[in-house]
């Protein structure tokens, strides 16, 4: 009762400070758990909870309904773990558990929450599964691709699908049947990137107009523009996430040893450009990027018309920050660090979108993926 009591009060809270009941999720891949925060007004997070799930418990995935949160686990079994969502409290309760194809550290769902998507760096395919109800079922489909396939997003329309390939650098495209979430190669299959550029993570600008597609290796964010009509892409141009004085240069994909694709013998990777994530704001006005070695979050201003990116500035944040994201409101940037005990909350400049420092609060080991859900 007091803690129904206490998350009715925090939502009041919340909402005078003109944000609603707004819930961050992190996953801790080492401690094999899922930690809850409330987000507030001010951009400050308050723990909550933390939830049961399985070591290396690391790719999340709301569902569009944000009635439930999906999580893969990447030790065996591989499994996708589906929690019910709380709207009042932000609490999660385990509601069912499916098997996946291999180990994904990436999955993602149609717009219309009938279908999960993932790609698997070390197997090098992707695959499809069904979701009723939020719990995930038999893979109904595994497709051998390339290299290092490495995110798996589709499209506004939910129509195509794009997958990068770190390993060969390329962007495979898909079109996806409606009825049964099967994907079947679009034509031409594949978008070539430039050469060692190691394409990672990719998002959809909100008119579906523009693809951004950050490059691990090289540390760049490349804008494709989308046709509408075809669902393929065209290279635009390309600007780095770094600051024009770094020190770092283009690293080389990594796992391990003998792995296809992996460095085949020990080298040093302190100076190598190692970037993760990225993502636009829900106004499509700025764009963020991080970059592990250096624990940064680079930022970017987004032409509208042209799709083109503009560099703004370099933030230091937790170390080796693989996941981050933007709360719905487009106000704040919640960052966890692979290597850190803590994640960091920033809040945006409407204008400039410079980021300034909320806060830092409590992290688990392995702090990785992040979801920020909101509630009216």
């Amino acid at each position: 009762m007091r803690a129904t009591v206490l998350a009715a009060a925090l939502s009041m809270l919340s909402a005078a400070h003109g944000l609603a009941a707004t819930f961050v999720y992190v996953s801790n891949a080492e401690d094999g758990d899922i930690a809850a925060y409330t987000l507030q007004g001010d951009g400050s997070l308050k723990p909550r909870e933390r939830y049961k799930a399985e070591k290396l418990v690391m790719p999340m995935a709301v569902s569009p309904d944000k009635r439930f949160l999906i999580a893969a686990v990447r030790s065996k079994p591989y499994r996708a773990l589906t929690y019910s969502i709380d709207p009042s409290s932000g609490a999660l309760k385990a509601a069912g558990s499916g098997p996946l194809a291999e180990s994904f550290p990436y999955i993602s769902l149609d717009r219309g929450g009938r279908f999960l998507f993932g790609a698997s760096y070390g197997a090098h395919l992707v695959s499809v599964n069904p979701v009723v109800d939020g719990v995930v079922g038999e893979p109904l489909q595994t497709i051998p691709t390339a290299r290092n396939a490495h995110a798996i997003r589709i499209d506004n329309t939910n129509r195509f699908v794009f997958v990068p390939h770190l390993g060969t650098d390329q962007v495979f495209q898909f079109l996806v049947e409606e009825e049964t979430g099967q994907l079947r190669a679009n034509t031409p299959p594949v978008v070539q990137m430039k050469p060692n550029t190691g394409p990672r993570h990719l998002v959809v600008s909100g008119d579906n107009r523009f693809v951004y597609l950050l490059n691990e290796l090289t540390g760049t964010v490349t804008t494709l523009s989308l046709d509408a009509d075809t669902g393929t892409l065209k290279e635009l141009d390309s600007v780095s996430v770094l600051p024009p004085d770094t020190k770092l240069g283009p690293g080389m994909p990594r796992g391990p040893v003998g792995a296809p694709g992996a460095t085949q013998a020990p080298r040093n990777t302190d100076n190598d450009i190692w970037a993760a994530d990225l993502h636009l704001t829900p106004n499509g006005r700025f764009l963020y990027a991080s970059e592990r070695t250096s624990s940064t979050l680079g930022g970017f201003k987004v032409d509208a018309a042209t799709g083109k990116l503009t560099f703004v500035g370099s933030t230091p944040t937790e170390k080796q920050p693989r996941g981050f994201a933007i709360d719905p409101s487009g106000r704040f940037v919640v960052v966890s660090g692979e290597k850190s005990d803590m994640i960091a909350s920033y809040a945006i400049d409407a204008e400039t979108g410079a980021l300034k420092a909320v806060g830092r609060y409590p992290a688990g080991k392995g702090a990785n993926w992040v979801e920020i859900v909101a509630f009216d």
